[in-house]
């Protein structure tokens, strides 16, 4: 009869090893060349996919080899986690904060990828339980607890990324509004000034900036092209900034002295924000210092007047 423990041990070790070798497998140069139609996609995308939002990307995915059909049953296992989760317009919203466009059936696939993950984690850490000998029934839900903390953890870096690129795009704004007053000021159109900043800046904004002249290029009015990205951000700051723009452009006012405007009014919240954040930060500060300084000063203070009444001095 096997004991629990060579098993739990069996278990651990083969799962090292095929981690091991589908690592190797994953890292072969051979295997991460891209498909047949992933090369010919681009030439005939007016006829397979117009909107460009479909084609297949290329990925180190071994399964491709060593399966056969193993990686189109992890699609397909991916496309029907997405259809039972559903879609919401929360997550559509967070990815398009995080960049990461609106594809929600592929945030879906890396929910269940990570839920996978866990499960798989907590099993090994049952079996660790088993091989040292200390497995008790409570243990048996490790591996559905891992599972759900890895969903939920995929869905906590999604919103904490989401959270940051926002953060970084409206510190962005009032130098890529003073850039913009600038290039209008210097005789440039408004839709010149937008192309000159997104073509020499970088960063996020510049990338959304970017996003908005390909828009125009294919036919959106500017106006419609500002309102969408403001829409897909929602950024209040940057909303605000493009209303404005907006009412300018279409009432016929001096842009140059909006986008200045527009920037000293976004430096002001900023400085608001800053403040707001040192506030909580300073109500934090406080409580290394009442839990933990304050006790061990009481403490130095009290225990040698305790420690020599007990010996009698």
């Amino acid at each position: 009869m096997i004991h629990p423990a060579d098993a739990a041990i069996a278990v651990l070790l083969g799962g090292a090893l095929g981690a091991g070798l589908w690592c190797i497998a994953a890292a072969a140069p051979g295997w991460r060349a891209p498909t047949l139609v992933v090369r010919i996609a681009p030439y005939i995308r007016d006829v397979t996919d117009p909107s460009g939002r479909t084609l297949p990307q290329t990925i180190a995915d071994p399964t491709l080899v060593l399966a056969g059909g193993m990686s189109t049953a992890w699609r397909r296992a991916q496309r029907r986690f997405a259809t039972i989760a559903g879609r919401s317009e929360a997550i559509e919203l967070r990815l398009a904060q995080a960049g990461r466009g609106h594809d929600v059936a592929a945030f879906r696939g890396n929910q269940l990828a990570w839920a996978l993950v866990g499960g798989a984690i907590a099993t090994a850490l049952v079996a660790l339980l088993v091989a040292t000998d200390r497995f008790s029934a409570a243990a048996l839900v490790l591996p559905a607890v891992g599972a759900v903390g890895g969903f939920i953890a995929r869905d906590v870096a999604l919103t904490s990324r989401a959270r940051a690129r926002v953060a970084r795009i409206e510190e962005e704004l009032p130098t890529v509004l003073e850039f913009l007053s600038l290039c209008l000021a210097a005789g440039e159109g408004i839709l010149g000034s937008v192309r000159r900043v997104a073509t020499v800046g970088s960063g996020e904004l510049t990338a959304e900036l970017r996003a908005v002249t390909i828009d125009v290029d294919t036919g959106t009015p500017l106006t419609d092209a500002l309102t969408t990205m403001a829409h897909r951000l929602r950024a209040p700051v940057l909303t605000r900034a493009c209303d404005h723009v907006i009412a300018a452009i279409d009432r016929g006012s001096p842009l140059a002295e909006t986008l200045q405007a527009q920037a000293a009014d976004a430096r002001d919240d900023a400085k608001r924000r800053l403040i707001e954040t040192a506030g909580r930060k300073e109500i934090f500060m406080l409580l290394p210092v009442v839990f933990g300084l304050l006790p061990l000063s009481v403490l130095f203070a009290i225990f040698p007047g305790v420690t020599m009444l007990q010996f009698g001095f």
